[in-house]
């Protein structure tokens, strides 16, 4: 089963989620805001993808954090942050098997989906 994170109001999301309609493909949908994150998922994905690629920095949510909080960004502030804030998580997750993607394009998820 195919697993989508992120926030319902995204519009990223809304795109996501519409493809994945009109080509008739399954998948769960998990607010992150709403239904919260597990840290050991964040762990995992970025493990696979790195904390570079998940971590919004060109947010509203960055960019109100205090100035102390965005420096010496490491893999642990990181992870700890994306729990925090959710919102901070680059959107959509999407979760296939153990293969995790972020972000959405009709090409990326035509050629792992289809």
């Amino acid at each position: 089963m195919i697993k989508i994170y992120g926030i319902k109001n995204c519009d990223t999301i809304k795109k996501a989620r519409k493809w994945l309609d009109t080509k008739n493909i399954p998948y769960q949908f998990h607010d992150v805001r709403n239904d919260g994150l597990e840290k050991s998922d964040l762990s995992k994905w970025v493990k696979q993808i790195g904390w570079e690629t998940l971590l919004n920095r060109r947010g509203t949510t960055w960019r109100q954090l205090a100035e102390k909080d965005k420096t010496n960004i490491d893999e642990s502030k990181a992870i700890n942050l994306m729990h925090t804030h959710p919102a901070m998580i680059k959107r959509p997750v999407l979760v296939k098997g153990k293969s995790v993607h972020v972000g959405f394009s009709e090409k990326e998820y035509k050629d792992l989906l289809q």
